[in-house]
């Protein structure tokens, strides 16, 4: 009788595991948004440095890895940047406010 389960007899078969360090990166990017500041630009560096390297595991053998967990780091990695691109707009938007009140 034919095997209807794919690898059912291949011993080195391996399930998709999770992307290491793809939860890390998800929970500081949305920690990035939620503490704005100091603090949240720190969470946000480090999210977008963390899933760096989570990208270049992934890109060394994409198989050997969930699709979810990649997208839960592209999703930290996506809200890490929406944080920094805030932070700047506030920033640039209290020097311009500085900048026509002392005119």
């Amino acid at each position: 009788m034919e095997s209807t389960i794919p690898n059912q007899g291949n011993a080195s078969f391996q399930p998709a595991q999770q992307l290491p360090g793809s939860t890390a990166v998800l929970v500081l990017g949305i920690l990035s948004l939620v503490f704005m500041g100091l603090i949240g630009l720190i969470l946000a560096i480090i999210a977008v440095s963390k899933a760096k390297e989570c990208k270049s595991i992934y890109a060394q053998n994409p198989n050997a890895y969930t699709l979810a967990s990649y997208k839960n780091m592209n999703g930290g990695r996506i809200c890490a940047i929406i944080s920094m691109s805030v932070l700047a707009a506030v920033i640039l938007i209290v020097i311009l406010v500085a900048i026509v009140a002392n005119m």
